[in-house]
C-alpha cells in the first residue's frame, strides 16, 4: 500500500512539473545551432510561446520563479544582457495570467490574436533595449522575421502542449 502512495505522489508530482521542464526544454532547443545562414538572427522565440499558453491554460504549474529561471537560462544561453528574457517573460506571464479570464474558452485564433500582439509588444520592446545596451541600431528586419517566424510557429506549438494537456495533466 505504501508503494502505491509513493508512485502516486511521484507521478502526480512529475504531472506537475511538466509544464516548466517542457518549457525549459524549448529553452535549450532554441539555441540548438542549425548551421543554416543567418537562422541565428530569426530563430523562433519557442520559450515564450510556452510562458504564453501555461500561463492561459494551467498558470498553476508554471509557478512564476519557474518563469523568471526559464528567462534566466535564456539569457545566459543566447548572450543577450542578463535579465533581458527573465524580465520579459515575467511580464507576459503576469499579464496573461491577470487576463485569464478572457483568454479561457476564445477560440484559438482569438488566443493566437492576443500572442501576436503580446508578441509584438515584446518583440519592440526587446529591440529597444538591445540597442540601447548595445549602443547601435539592431537591424530591424532581423527583429520582424523573428517576430514572424515565432508567430507563425506558435499553432504548432499550442497544438504540441494542448495534446500533452489533455493526455498527461487532465486529472492534474
Amino acid at each position: 500500500m505504501i508503494k502505491t502512495t509513493i508512485w502516486t505522489r511521484l507521478d502526480i508530482m512529475a504531472k506537475h512539473m511538466t509544464p516548466a521542464l517542457l518549457t525549459f526544454g524549448l529553452v535549450i532547443f532554441n539555441i540548438i545551432p542549425f548551421h543554416l545562414e543567418g537562422f541565428g538572427r530569426i530563430v523562433p522565440l519557442l520559450p515564450i510561446m510556452a510562458v504564453y499558453h501555461w500561463g492561459i491554460y494551467r498558470s498553476e504549474l508554471l509557478p512564476v520563479y519557474a518563469v523568471f529561471a526559464v528567462g534566466i537560462l535564456q539569457d545566459i544561453l543566447s548572450g543577450v544582457p542578463i535579465g533581458l528574457n527573465a524580465l520579459t517573460f515575467v511580464s507576459v506571464y503576469w499579464f496573461v495570467v491577470s487576463q485569464h479570464g478572457f483568454f479561457l474558452g476564445k477560440s484559438f485564433p482569438i488566443v493566437w490574436l492576443g500572442f501576436g500582439l503580446i508578441l509584438g509588444v515584446v518583440m519592440i520592446v526587446m529591440w529597444i533595449i538591445m540597442a540601447v545596451f548595445f549602443t547601435t541600431l539592431i537591424d530591424a528586419k532581423a527583429a520582424l522575421f523573428q517576430y514572424l517566424t515565432t508567430l507563425g510557429f506558435y499553432p504548432l506549438i499550442a497544438w504540441g502542449f494542448q495534446r500533452w494537456q489533455r493526455t498527461f495533466l487532465r486529472l492534474v
